[in-house]
């Protein structure tokens, strides 16, 4: 059990899957508040803005669908992790068969830092963005998942259907073409 699945209160995720499947519906709204923050940045890493509350939502009612085929042989959140990720490649795989559409982003929300601050991290942002969206797939996830989401090794490669090793050398090399891009 990781310390992210234990709460301010001292329950374990697994204390709360326990009550909820108990009737206790407030445990549900725990757990989504427990995880649907991390859940969201991962999607947002692979450039799905507009569908990132659609993808957390869909995974947690998976997931509270199927609660009773959690093993707890990884961590809850890890579980979560999973779920999403098969839930984006049937949307990547869904989106290939569909016609090409043109994309328009919107910028950042900008936060409460001076001009100054809010350009060079805007930039610095960009540039990151930029970097991953030339990225292999798996090296997009792996770097995704270590960075935003502080995931070791191992959870990584449970995640991403590889080796420990494996998730390593993606790593690396996701932060390596990360710097040379940036120091362009």
């Amino acid at each position: 059990m990781t310390d992210a699945s234990r709460g301010g209160d001292g329950q374990t995720d697994l204390d709360l899957i326990a009550r909820w499947q108990r009737g206790d519906e407030r445990a549900a709204s725990e757990l989504v508040g427990r995880h649907a923050q991390a859940l969201a940045r991962f999607a947002a890493s692979f450039g799905g803005h507009d569908e990132v509350d659609d993808l957390v939502q869909e995974t947690f009612i998976r997931a509270f669908q199927s609660l009773d085929g959690f093993r707890a042989e990884s961590s809850f959140r890890t579980w979560l992790f999973t779920i999403e990720r098969r839930l984006l490649l049937d949307r990547r795989r869904a989106e290939k068969r569909r016609p090409s559409r043109v994309e328009v982003q919107e910028g950042d929300a900008t936060t409460e830092y001076d001009a100054l601050d809010t350009m060079v991290a805007g930039e610095a942002a960009h540039r990151v963005r930029d970097a991953m969206k030339k990225l292999s797939p798996t090296q997009r996830e792996v770097f995704a998942l270590r960075v935003a989401e502080g995931l070791s090794y191992k959870e990584i490669a449970e995640l991403v259907g590889t080796t420990e090793g494996a998730a390593r050398v993606h790593y690396h090399n996701a932060m390596r073409a990360v710097k040379e891009h940036i120091d362009d």
